[in-house]
């Protein structure tokens, strides 16, 4: 079912996954706050349907994105580029809080706050020979989107920092070794198996999916003990649902279980 609500980003429901492509192919898939905008209506409603399980995030034409508007950034005064930013925080936050799985499926480039963008995301599965870039030094600008916060957990602040001062291309091969990808796919495969690998998270227990999400992302900026609790509640809520009633009751019987997400 394609829901779209703007050309610059086209949502379409599949069952049990949601697939949103950025899309302005003639700039690199470069944002716009009309494809911000449809991107933030678009979470919303994967987080307000109980049917929708996974989400997939890709891009349009010969890249993922190349994040900022370059040619339109020379017209822009300070306050268009505070809000502009504000409203990619906003939705980087949703993909960090939303509690189903978001899956970046990047091809070509990935490059400045298109990179960050992919990097929100739960799981990266890349195309053969795709790059990613951190491009803000090449025009006089810091790292946005959430660069700073991603790199520095995923790589520590040395590599990330040469990362960010140095603006040179990182090879798919480079970042699956260093842990920023999932998967390095065939450009062939990509779109198939980026789909396979949502319906195959869409049939995984919901809420626990939905929780430990939220627990991995809160365990970047808390102390054990702190988690070790929050695991504890967690846990006696995931006691209660269908979801772990169906588990123990397939493993007694020897079966696959058949999530519900409820």
């Amino acid at each position: 079912m394609n829901v779209n609500e703007n050309e610059h980003l086209i949502v379409n429901i599949n069952g049990p996954v949601m697939s949103c492509v950025l899309n302005r192919p003639e700039s690199l898939n470069a944002f716009s706050d009309e494809m911000i905008a449809a991107l933030q209506r678009a979470l919303k409603t994967a987080a307000d349907k109980e049917d929708i399980k996974a989400v997939i995030l890709s891009g349009s034409g010969r890249a993922f994105s190349a994040g900022g508007d370059i040619k339109n950034m020379d017209k822009a005064s300070p306050k268009d580029i505070y809000d502009h930013v504000g409203k990619l925080n906003d939705a980087v936050l949703m993909i960090k809080e939303i509690n189903k799985p978001v899956i970046a499926v990047v091809h070509g480039y990935a490059a400045g706050a298109g990179l960050n963008l992919a990097l929100a995301c739960d799981q990266i599965l890349a195309g053969e020979e795709c790059k990613f870039v951190l491009s803000f030094a090449q025009v006089g600008l810091a790292a946005d989107g959430g660069g700073s916060y991603f790199l520095t957990r995923l790589l520590g602040p040395y590599r990330a920092k040469e990362l960010l001062f140095r603006a040179e291309p990182i090879p798919v091969e480079t970042a699956l070794e260093w842990g920023l990808v999932n998967q390095v796919i065939p450009l062939s495969d990509l779109e198939e198996q980026a789909v396979n690998y949502a319906i195959e998270l869409s049939k995984g227990p919901g809420q626990a999916i939905g929780m430990m999400k939220k627990l991995v992302n809160q365990a970047e900026n808390s102390e054990l003990a702190s988690i070790l609790e929050q695991e504890r509640l967690a846990q006696t809520l995931m006691v209660t649902t269908e979801d772990h009633k169906e588990g123990i009751q397939a493993f007694q019987e020897k079966r696959p279980p058949v999530f519900t997400g409820k």
